[in-house]
């Protein structure tokens, strides 16, 4: 009994452990294939969209006639004395009754249909290029992103060499000890430096698993997805020269569609201010009008027309209003068109400083970093350099492997920036 009941618990742990197991899994991306997810799955980009489709619905509405107005009344259901009387309609019913119809259709006036329809167009436009400028803005955000993620993936594989060399040589360090050879103070001194690099592992586990967050968060997966990016982190090769300014700043101020949006605010104020100006010339009712048995004839059919005097109302503080909108979205242009060009201009002038001290780094630099560290290793374990020595050059080593990630990492921020700024990419 016991020995049946000791089989199923382990059974069942170990359909336990293979199911954890299996529902956590690996999606191996590079950066190319990240971004095309991204603009595929993520729910602001799509929400956006769906925007462009409720305007795009508005313009639908906007093109439709008004309904007519249809009305029945002067209807009597019993018989007054002294009446005439005329024809039946329903059996013997209708030879007392009266009753009148009307059918009114509105008219707008003065191109008011036209130039509603023409302001949900700009709407349209307007919801599109807001959509393009999340793009923009979701897509810096997500490059910067995988940019972390890199450099925390390879900071990651420094620690994790490190630890790994550290706790061969603590091994080793073990033994010597044991045997005599070395001071318990040369063996703590090396496993406070594996402790230390277990530490800053922590730390880099810790920041990689919030970017890999924040990317989940973008590609919408909200499961126990592990993310790992396959592409190293490089340097742009890209080219850029000062020279290139002036035309960025004159395509971004006509393509970008931050900029485009402020045109098309500014187009919109002026759409309202002709609506407004419509206002001033009333909109016409037609009607038609049928009367049984209230008139001197017995069928009477009528037509008649109605519209407000203006009088009292000439709509002038609404026009006068929307003429002062004018002028603001017009200063809202300029301000955008300086703004423009004053981003492409920092942006260049922070990536041009970004480039110069990437440049100032050897190119083969960090190979000598490489095999510097290979040579103390096999020098410290032939004890031609000492522990002090061995563990100030890793120091450094580390060090300075972070600092050519850093750099590559902040030339490729900028350059995202640049790109940014320009509204392309170069």
């Amino acid at each position: 009994m016991f020995k049946n009941t000791l089989v199923t618990v382990l059974c069942a742990l170990t359909l336990s452990t293979y199911a954890q197991q299996s529902s956590k899994k690996t999606l191996t991306l590079s950066k190319e294939a990240a971004e095309a997810m991204f603009l595929e799955q993520n729910l602001d980009l799509i929400a956006k969209n769906l925007e462009i489709s409720q305007a795009e619905a508005q313009l639908l509405q906007a093109r439709l006639w008004p309904n007519p107005t249809f009305e029945v009344s002067e209807i009597n259901f019993w018989k007054t004395t002294d009446i005439e009387e005329q024809p039946k309609l329903i059996g013997n019913w209708g030879e007392a009754q009266q009753y009148a119809f009307r059918v009114e259709q509105l008219i707008q006036t003065g191109g008011k249909r036209k130039k509603n329809i023409e302001l949900q167009k700009l709407t349209i436009e307007e919801k599109r290029q807001e959509f393009e400028s999340i793009i923009r803005e979701l897509k810096l955000e997500l490059r910067n992103n995988l940019s972390d993620i890199q450099m925390l993936q390879e900071q990651r594989k420094i620690y994790e060499r490190q630890i790994e060399s550290t706790q061969n040589l603590t091994s080793a360090y073990k033994n010597q000890l044991q045997q005599g050879n070395i001071s318990q103070a040369q063996y703590i001194r090396l496993k406070a430096a594996e402790l230390q690099f277990k530490k800053e592992l922590v730390n880099i586990n810790k920041e990689l698993e919030e970017a890999i967050k924040d990317f989940k968060n973008y590609i919408s997966i909200g499961d126990n997805t592990q993310i790992e990016i396959t592409d190293l982190l490089i340097a742009p090769n890209k080219e850029v020269s000062e020279l290139n300014l002036e035309n960025w700043i004159i395509t971004a101020q006509e393509d970008r569609p931050d900029a485009i949006k402020s045109k098309t605010l500014e187009k919109q104020s002026l759409k309202r201010f002709e609506i407004e100006k419509a206002q001033r010339i009333p909109d016409i009712t037609l009607g038609v009008d049928y009367d049984r048995g209230g008139n001197i004839m017995r069928d009477f059919v009528g037509f008649g027309i109605s519209f407000d005097l203006p009088i009292f109302d000439r709509n002038k503080g609404n026009i006068k209003e929307a003429k002062i909108d004018i002028e603001l979205a017009k200063l809202d242009t300029k301000t955008k068109l300086n703004e423009i060009a004053n981003d492409i201009v920092e942006a260049f002038r922070n990536y041009h400083h970004a480039e110069a001290l990437y440049k100032d780094i050897d190119s083969d630099y960090e190979g000598q970093l490489d095999q510097l560290l290979d040579a103390y290793l096999k020098n410290f374990q032939k004890r031609n350099v000492s522990l002090i020595e061995y563990l100030d050059f890793v120091e450094a080593y580390i060090e300075n492997k972070t600092i050519l990630l850093e750099t590559k990492k902040d030339l490729n921020d900028h350059f995202e920036k640049l790109q940014y700024a320009v509204g392309k990419d170069l």
